[in-house]
């Protein structure tokens, strides 16, 4: 069960998975004899947990059986490693205390602060045996893994580490695909920041390792724990919640400063109010706090400009093709982001050439605070490391703008300020608020605790929005209680189920679907119907109940950006 073998058909070599034995073949059907067997796979208990997932996010078992295979082939297993004997756990301080409260329920979720070690919880989970971790990114889990190795455990990390894992490593440590890792005798299972959106799959399956995570610990008898500073409301409606005194996650998180921005003048269209202005020069010019920028600026726009307005007549500049809104973004001329047009800097109403920026980005912000602070700055978003910043990296900088790609670094600031926190808050996006406390927390992380005297700074024109006192009261609770009631009355998740689908044979689907007494269709919008249900039961068969019409078609279920 679960080989990777080759099956000659149509005159090529297919890969396929042992999936079932003793099976007799249905009449009629003519059977191929295994042309080659290319190496070991997933474990029929993985296997079976592929055919769940298939049904959940309305997949292919075949992605999921894929996930689960090594990544080269692997004909033998190396040696067990013996495993090492952990000291044994005393009084521990108050993290060791509430991982050992968690660990004796089958399911849990741990709140605890950004700037609080995870890793005490890890090992309280491998002292019950046999431990999965699942972390975010690949190099996170690198970070883990080296750590777990330095107290002499023997670890394997994936997905390299397949064969070392299958052999029965005392901890098994990967990213969004380790969720599918064999481990020999599950135990325990470790989900760390559970609501990081790099565990849920962009491409349609949209799985989420998570929810992987947790259904292989229920099938194993295993304890499941979900780890986050600032838990999901799905995290909160799956297990008890376990937290911190308030004393305690409060030294957790930095000192917040919160500039109201209510008071200027409405009209200004600058980023840079006098009170930010000066906090940052004053963390500019300050001692190093450790290597690298002093001070992190988070902008999430790239380019000079993102909407510009005529200096002249006040016309919004817009796409003489498509007639979206045009920005700035290499060079200095205009560009289109919906139709690619290019044009030169002039208004389309009055023809003047001088034009206002609006929502500037990355790159004019830069420009514009290497004139206010008077020091070097650097620019950093996802698709380009260093805009233009000096030297080579980061340079010398001692300020960094970027697009929340700059808090996927390790940098140890003194500062990081939310330049535009508003365009978080007010994203069109059901999840916006979870996603702004997110944002906020990897910030914290990389702050530290308020012992280290570290700071950031929110600027907003709500601060009374829950979000901005969550972060100020160190209390993720308050954007849970809002965004409940919120979702509740807007049947939104995890109130109910959603699925978005697109693609070309999308209407003749969802037109089908439609007629199921199970969902309600909404939409279109550009393209794309939204189809709801009261749970993911009801969702899974009516999706499974409607044959899918040729042609690429995509059914994204819990989708993150509705």
């Amino acid at each position: 069960m679960g080989t990777i073998v080759r099956v000659g058909l149509h005159g090529r070599r297919v890969r396929g998975w042992v999936v079932a034995d003793d099976v007799v073949a249905r009449e009629g059907r003519a059977l191929r004899p295994v042309a080659r067997v290319s190496g070991m796979g997933p474990a029929p208990e993985l296997i079976d947990l592929a055919g769940w997932a298939a049904r959940r996010w309305a997949g292919r078992r075949v992605h999921f059986l894929r996930t689960a295979s090594p990544v080269t082939a692997v004909h033998a297993l190396p040696a067990p490693a013996p495993p090492v004997g952990l000291t044994p756990a005393g009084s521990g301080g108050a993290v060791e205390e509430l991982a050992r409260e968690a660990l004796a329920l089958p399911r849990a979720v741990v709140r605890l602060p950004p700037a609080t070690d995870v890793v005490p919880v890890v090992l309280q989970a491998i002292r019950r045996g046999p431990t999965l971790v699942v972390v975010p990114s690949q190099a996170g889990a690198a970070a883990m893994a080296a750590t777990l190795r330095g107290q002499g455990l023997a670890s394997a990390l994936m997905p390299h580490g397949w064969a070392r894992a299958a052999a029965g490593a005392q901890v098994v440590v990967g990213a969004r695909a380790g969720a599918w890792a064999p481990v020999v005798d599950l135990a325990a299972v470790v989900v760390l920041d559970e609501h990081d959106e790099a565990h849920q799959e962009q491409a349609s399956p949209t799985w989420s390792a998570r929810e992987v995570a947790g259904e292989r610990a229920r099938r194993a008898g295993a304890t499941c724990t979900w780890i986050s500073p600032c838990p999901s409301l799905e995290a909160l409606g799956w297990g008890p919640l376990l937290s911190l005194s308030r004393i305690e996650e409060r030294a957790g998180w930095p000192v917040v400063d919160v500039v109201d921005r209510r008071r200027e003048e409405p009209l200004r269209a600058d980023l840079y109010s006098p009170r930010l202005v000066e906090l940052l020069r004053r963390a500019a010019g300050g001692g190093r706090r450790g290597p690298g920028p002093q001070v992190v600026c988070v902008l999430n726009r790239k380019g000079r400009a993102a909407m510009l307005v005529c200096a002249s007549c006040a016309e919004l500049a817009r796409c003489e093709v498509c007639a979206a809104a045009v920005g700035i973004a290499d060079g200095f001329d205009l560009v289109c982001r919906r139709c690619a047009a290019v044009r030169p800097v002039v208004c389309l109403r009055c023809g003047a050439g001088r034009l206002k920026a609006l929502r500037p980005g990355v790159k004019r912000v830069r420009e514009d605070l290497e004139r206010l602070i008077g020091v070097a700055v650097a620019g950093v978003t996802g698709d380009r490391p260093n805009d233009d910043g000096p030297g080579d990296g980061l340079g010398g900088a001692a300020v960094v703008v970027g697009t929340e790609a700059v808090l996927h670094r390790r940098l140890q600031p003194a500062v990081v300020a939310f330049l535009d926190l508003d365009a978080e808050l007010l994203a069109p996006r059901y999840r916006a608020a979870e996603q702004a406390l997110a944002l906020l927390a990897r910030a914290a992380r990389l702050l530290g605790g308020k012992a280290t005297g570290a700071r950031m700074v929110l600027q907003t024109r709500l601060p009374g929005h829950e979000v901005v006192q969550a972060a100020l009261h160190a209390d993720p609770s308050r954007v849970a209680e809002a965004e409940s009631a919120r979702r509740q009355a807007l049947g939104f998740p995890p109130a109910t189920a959603l699925a978005l689908v697109s693609g070309a044979p999308a209407a003749a689907f969802v037109k089908e679907l439609a007629e199921r007494a199970e969902v309600e269709v909404l939409g279109p919008a550009d393209g794309r119907w939204l189809v709801r249900a009261s749970d993911h039961a009801s969702l899974e068969r009516a999706l499974a109940a409607v044959p899918r019409p040729p042609g690429r078609l995509r059914v994204a279920v819990d989708p993150l950006r509705a």
